[in-house]
């Protein structure tokens, strides 16, 4: 007895949905694995993957545009895999209107950090001490900016614990340099990238106002400014313990 095929018009080949959508076949192989391209609406809207053999599937051109805005949230707005899936969950509609108030979150929360007092570099080297080679060389790894616009408030605090860093005695002559800053930077950037993802998925997911979430950003860096410094002296702390040897 014979079976009848499944019907795949208007349906694409891997090739020809890949080469639509401007990306290769492996990625769009890696966004179905990794859950991207097909959500809980599909069989509701009659979207779905029709497979033919255990190697061959084509697939609706819908998945041309969701491949886009995969791509774009990647590209233009850094968002990680695990994010976009959680946007994506239903529907891409749905996920365009939460990307627009995340961008509002954002811009809201860049704009009111506009405001903020800079410190000219005539004046944080005349407050601070700090050599201009080092400034300079800060700028060139990125720990800060270069201050043609100014330094930003975060900025000056960098630059003022650093040169407290080395009042205490952690100088060149111990080989403690500014690229011991870097090492920071490198190590929160991760960190910092997580928290704001989670941040705005929360705040966007519990349909949180822009202004109330920009609010609540804004109020939470002192705290947090504290728990990381909190965090740092208690693992010191482990660390020294689990590097001491036992006696005898």
């Amino acid at each position: 007895m014979s079976t009848e095929a499944p019907d795949t018009t208007g349906l694409l080949r891997m090739g020809d949905l890949a080469e639509q959508a401007g990306v290769s076949p492996a990625t769009v192989k890696h966004y179905l694995r990794e859950g991207l391209l097909e959500s809980e609406m599909d069989a509701e809207q009659g979207v779905a993957i029709v497979r033919t053999s255990r190697n061959m599937a084509y697939y609706p051109p819908a998945f041309v545009e969701r491949i886009r805005l995969v791509r774009r949230l990647q590209e233009e707005r850094f968002m990680p895999l695990r994010a976009i899936r959680e946007v994506l969950a239903d529907g891409p509609d749905r996920a365009r209107e939460l990307v627009g108030r995340r961008d509002e979150i954002i811009e809201r929360a860049l704009s009111q950090q506009a405001g903020d007092a800079t410190t000219s570099r005539a004046d944080l080297i005349a407050s601070t001490a700090v050599p201009e080679s080092a400034l300079d060389k800060l700028a060139e790894l990125r720990v800060t900016g270069d201050g043609s616009r100014g330094y930003d408030p975060d900025e000056v605090r960098i630059v003022q614990a650093f040169m407290r860093f080395r009042d205490t005695g952690f100088g060149d002559e111990l080989g403690f340099t500014v690229y011991d800053a870097l090492r920071y930077v490198e190590a929160l950037e991760p960190l910092v990238r997580e928290e704001t993802q989670t941040f705005l998925h929360r705040m966007v997911d519990r349909d949180v106002a822009p202004e109330r979430a920009v609010e609540l950003m804004l109020s939470a860096t002192d705290p947090l400014r504290e728990l990381v410094g909190a965090v740092h002296g208690h693992v010191l702390r482990r660390e020294l313990e689990r590097e001491r040897r036992p006696s005898g």
